[in-house]
């Protein structure tokens, strides 16, 4: 009996490899927009970050880091606004 294949997906500040299951999808709209994707199947170009607290920590925001990360991952230029409005939802989203 063959197992079914787990597909796994590298998250964008780690570089680590997860089950797709266990990240958080953020997708850069055909619209240019950034937004979180919490059925994994929104349309656009998507990047995935993994629930260690490393990762979601608000500090790595305030360093700059996870804009030039997301920049990179969804192959655009992120303004500022649309940065401080991701950050917004996406401290929203982990209860911070």
């Amino acid at each position: 009996m063959k197992q079914k294949k787990i597909p796994l997906r590298k998250c964008i500040v780690c570089q680590e490899m997860f089950p797709k299951k266990e990240l958080v999808r953020v997708v850069r709209t055909p619209q240019e927009e950034i937004i979180i994707d919490p059925t994994g199947k929104a349309a656009g170009r998507g990047a995935y970050v993994c629930r260690q607290e490393s990762c979601l920590k608000p500090d790595t925001f305030a360093a700059g880091k996870w804009k030039k990360v997301l920049e990179r991952a969804l192959n655009m230029s992120v303004t500022q606004e649309q940065y401080d409005a991701f950050r917004e939802k996406w401290l929203e989203m982990m209860g911070q």
